[in-house]
C-alpha cells in the first residue's frame, strides 16, 4: 500500500462522525498543551474521551503494522492519545527521519536568517567558498541560498554525493526545479555563517529549546537526522504552530510560513523543503515531468509535508490545526486542536 492510501485510511478514521459526518468543534480541553523540555512527562487523553471511532482506529493501527511501523503516537491538543511500539521498537530507540529530516535544515537556516548572520536571498558563494560548484563563476553567483531551500540551484541532480566535481550546470539558477542533494550546503551556510558546527548551532537554536534529542548521522552521502518518536512529535507541534513553542517564537513565524508556500511557479507543489498539496500540478524526485492535479488528492487542499524515503512523513493542515508525523517503518503522531473521531 502507498502512502496515499494510508492518507486516505487517516482521513476516512477522523471523518468518521455523526450520521451527518459532521465535525464536531470542541474536545474535552481545548488549549494548546507543549510538553515540558526538561522531564520525559506528556499529559495524556484517552480516545474514547474524544469519542473516537475506535474501530476505525483499530483499522489505522492494523494497516501501520502491516506496513512494518515501528511505533505509533498520536496527539491532540499536544496531549497523548495513543503511544504504541513494536517489533521490539522502544520509546527510547532512534530512527532515521530520512529526507522528512529536510525540514529541520529548513528551520534551522530560519534561525540563522532570524540571528542575522544570513539572508537567504544573497549568493551562496557569499557564505561558503567561491568556486564550490564545477560551474562558471557567472553561473555560480546565480545560485542563493533560496535556490537551495527551493531545489532550483539549476546543478545536476543525479549524482548523490555533493562534492564539487558533481556540482555541475544544467541550467541557470531559479529556471528549473529539481529535487537533489545540493540543499545540504545549506548545513555549510549555516556553518560558515555563525563559526559552529552545524550539529551544535541546530542543537543550541533549536533541538534542546523543544526537548528533543537526536543526532545527525554524518555518513558519506547523506546527513540524516536520527531521534525517537516523541522528539519528531514535538517539531511536527512545533511545525503546527510556525516555530512558535510555548509562548517562545523559536522560528520568525513570516519565514515559517513563507517556508511552506509555493517557493517558485516551476513545481508549485514545493515551499522551502517542504511538500505543498492543493495546487494544480507537482513534480517529483528524479523526473522533469509535471503532473495535473494535487500532490495527495484526497487530503485537505492546504496540508503540508514533510517527506522522506520509507514512508518518513509529517503533515499539516492549518484549517484542522492537524499534524501527523508518521514515518511507516518508524513512526506515527498526530497533534490535533479539536478534530473528534465519533462513533
Amino acid at each position: 500500500m502507498t502512502y496515499r492510501l494510508y492518507i486516505i485510511l487517516f482521513f476516512l478514521t477522523i471523518s468518521s462522525c455523526q450520521s451527518d459526518d459532521s465535525v464536531l468543534t470542541n474536545t474535552p480541553d481545548e488549549s494548546l498543551y507543549f510538553p515540558p523540555t526538561t522531564t520525559n512527562e506528556w499529559e495524556t487523553i484517552l480516545p474514547n474521551d474524544l469519542n473516537w471511532n475506535s474501530n476505525k482506529l483499530e483499522e489505522l493501527k492494523s494497516f501501520l503494522i502491516d506496513e512494518n511501523t515501528k511505533s505509533f503516537m498520536i496527539l491532540v491538543n499536544g496531549r497523548v492519545v495513543v503511544e504504541e511500539y513494536y517489533n521490539g521498537h522502544t520509546a527510547s530507540d532512534t530512527w532515521q527521519w530520512n529526507s522528512a529530516g529536510k525540514t529541520l535544515v529548513t528551520a534551522t537556516t530560519g534561525i540563522a536568517q532570524q540571528n542575522g548572520l544570513i539572508d537567504i536571498n544573497n549568493k551562496v558563494s557569499d557564505y561558503i567558498d567561491n568556486e564550490w560548484t564545477s560551474t562558471t563563476t557567472q553561473q555560480e553567483d546565480l545560485i542563493t541560498v533560496k535556490n537551495l531551500l527551493s531545489m532550483t540551484s539549476g546543478l545536476d541532480d543525479e549524482p548523490q554525493l555533493v562534492i564539487k566535481p558533481n556540482l555541475t550546470y544544467l541550467a541557470d539558477a531559479s529556471t528549473r526545479w529539481a529535487y537533489g542533494n545540493v540543499f545540504q550546503r545549506l548545513m555549510n551556510v549555516v556553518e560558515d555563517a555563525s563559526e559552529v558546527e552545524f550539529e551544535n548551532y541546530f542543537n543550541n537554536e533549536l533541538r534542546d529549546k523543544i526537548g528533543m534529542d537526536g543526532f545527525w548521522n554524518n555518513g558519506i552521502i547523506y546527513r540524516i537526522y536520527n531521534s525517537n518518536t516523541r522528539s519528531m512529535a514535538r517539531f511536527g507541534l512545533l511545525a503546527s504552530q510556525n516555530g512558535n513553542w510555548d509562548g517562545e517564537q523559536i522560528i520568525n513565524e513570516d519565514f515559517f510560513i513563507e517556508s511552506k508556500t509555493t517557493s517558485q511557479n516551476i513545481n508549485p507543489s514545493y515551499g522551502y523543503l517542504w511538500w505543498l498539496n492543493g495546487k494544480s500540478k507537482y513534480m517529483l524526485p528524479s523526473t522533469q515531468t509535471e503532473f495535473s492535479g494535487e500532490l495527495v488528492p484526497n487530503a485537505p487542499t492546504d496540508m503540508v509535508a514533510a517527506m522522506g524515503k520509507d514512508e518518513q512523513r509529517i503533515y499539516i493542515v492549518p484549517s484542522k490545526n492537524l499534524v501527523i508525523s508518521q514515518p511507516l517503518k518508524s513512526i506515527y503522531c498526530v497533534d490535533n486542536q479539536y478534530l473528534m473521531l465519533t462513533t
